[in-house]
């Protein structure tokens, strides 16, 4: 059970900000998100990307307009929810379900696309945004006009999986029930963030979501400090988190991240504009 990412939108951002003795050329960062079929569950999504609904549509609030106007993503066509699925036969009435690692707007910006599919997250984050004011939920990134309004209906918290181990991290949820995806989670970036492991590949795979912005700034060195940082949920538990990451890969997993520039040996053949 290989899953596969796409690239839904590309950021260009200066070097400096997201690697620690960068320049300050501009790094064009990937917005990915992922698909795989799960042996009873079926089709199955990894986040959504950037769609219109955050970018372009019209009726959004005022402050989701101003934050795409501030980072300025450029969706990529071939990425969109339907063009990338149909590339691997399939549509967006197939997928059974969504996991969404974290509620920023370009991990949920596409959630409307799939009415009908149950909701993967955590419950405890949800919670928090619905209690949160609209200043608080703006500041770390989070525009609640993205998720559905049912949600509550749809949602399978990974809270209540079973807990199973997944060395380094202390403990993981069992999605499925079958150990053959598991929820770890990343503290630090958004609130309620985990990654996901797949431990029957080989060698193991660790999609790390926003952990950090690009493998070349997990080792110590290079990791970015403020204003990256600005935005975290628990700035704190960044560093805790990144070497979790890093000892990860170091045992010879393999880590994707969500806006990492270079093409990964999962990423679908259009992850590049």
């Amino acid at each position: 059970m290989r899953p596969v990412f796409f690239n839904s939108a590309t950021i260009d951002t200066p070097e400096w900000l997201i690697l620690r003795g960068g320049s300050r050329e501009k790094r064009r960062l990937k917005v990915r998100y992922g698909a795989f079929e799960h042996p009873t569950i079926g089709p199955v999504l990894i986040d959504t990307g950037y769609t219109g609904h955050a970018l372009n549509a019209a009726g959004r609030s005022g402050p989701l307009r101003l934050y795409s106007a501030i980072l300025g993503p450029q969706l990529h066509e071939a990425g969109q929810p339907d063009t990338a699925l149909a590339s691997i036969g399939l549509t967006t009435s197939d997928i059974q379900a969504v996991i969404v690692t974290h509620f920023h707007a370009d991990h949920i910006s596409g959630l409307a696309l799939f009415p009908s599919a149950q909701i993967i997250g955590s419950r405890s984050a949800l919670s928090h945004i619905k209690a949160a004011s609209k200043i608080a939920n703006i500041r770390h990134g989070v525009f609640p006009e993205l998720i559905p309004a049912d949600i509550s209906r749809r949602i399978l918290p990974v809270e209540d999986r079973s807990i199973c181990p997944a060395p380094p991290f202390s403990r993981a949820w069992d999605l499925f029930g079958d150990t053959s995806v598991l929820a770890v989670p990343l503290p630090g970036h958004a609130d309620g963030q985990f990654g996901l492991v797949f431990p029957d590949l080989t060698p193991p795979l660790l999609y790390a979501a926003d952990a950090q912005w690009l493998l070349d700034a997990l080792p110590a060195g290079k990791r970015p400090g403020a204003p990256s940082r600005w935005i975290a949920d628990e700035a704190g538990q960044i560093e805790p988190t990144i070497d979790l990451v890093a000892s990860f890969r170091d045992a010879g997993g393999d880590v994707v991240l969500c806006h990492d520039d270079a093409l990964s040996t999962y990423d679908a053949k259009r992850a590049a504009p």
